[in-house]
């Protein structure tokens, strides 16, 4: 995992992008894993009050080989800033540590927080919510989506350190 960056530098050094290369995710989101500060190349969920495809996802391999070693990817969720259910808890937090995943990040909920804390990945989501999500088999993956108006697509670089969030078209260390 890169962890050679803080996002203030980053952003110090791209804050004049005009190309929409380089996006910076609004200050809304909470800390809930155990890491604190990750980096991946993106893999993308959208759904709403269905983790599904959440389950899928951390379920999965989470890294990617690469001449330079190991790179853990980050899952991205638009989860609509749904507010009323939760789209990943501790069972799904552990299988993203287990599987290799840097990080997971939610545009929605998720539950057990002190099992998350104690998960090795970064988790970060808009707030807890103790109610679990239908499993409607409902969603898409891979596609771009938008968490909180800010455009993720799939391959994007994310950043997430305890300054904030942003989101690259490509690596940036």
């Amino acid at each position: 995992m890169p962890d050679n960056f803080a996002t203030c530098d980053l952003c110090d050094g791209h804050k004049n992008d005009s190309t929409g290369d380089f996006r910076v995710l609004p200050p809304v989101f909470r800390d809930y894993g155990q890491v604190r500060k990750f980096a991946g190349p993106v893999v993308t969920v959208k759904c709403f009050e269905d983790n599904t495809l959440v389950k899928a996802a951390v379920d999965s391999v989470g890294f990617v080989e690469t001449p330079q070693g190991r790179v853990g990817q980050v899952l991205v969720v638009d989860g609509g800033a749904s507010l009323r259910r939760a789209l990943l808890g501790g069972n799904l937090g552990a299988a993203a540590a287990r599987n290799g995943w840097a990080g997971v990040v939610i545009d929605g909920c998720v539950r057990d927080t002190a099992e998350l804390a104690g998960h090795a990945v970064g988790i970060r989501a808009l707030a807890a919510m103790p109610l679990p999500t239908e499993k409607r088999n409902e969603g898409q993956a891979n596609v771009a989506v938008q968490l909180q108006g800010v455009w993720v697509r799939p391959g994007d670089w994310l950043y997430a350190d305890e300054d904030g969030i942003v989101v690259a078209s490509k690596p940036l260390v």
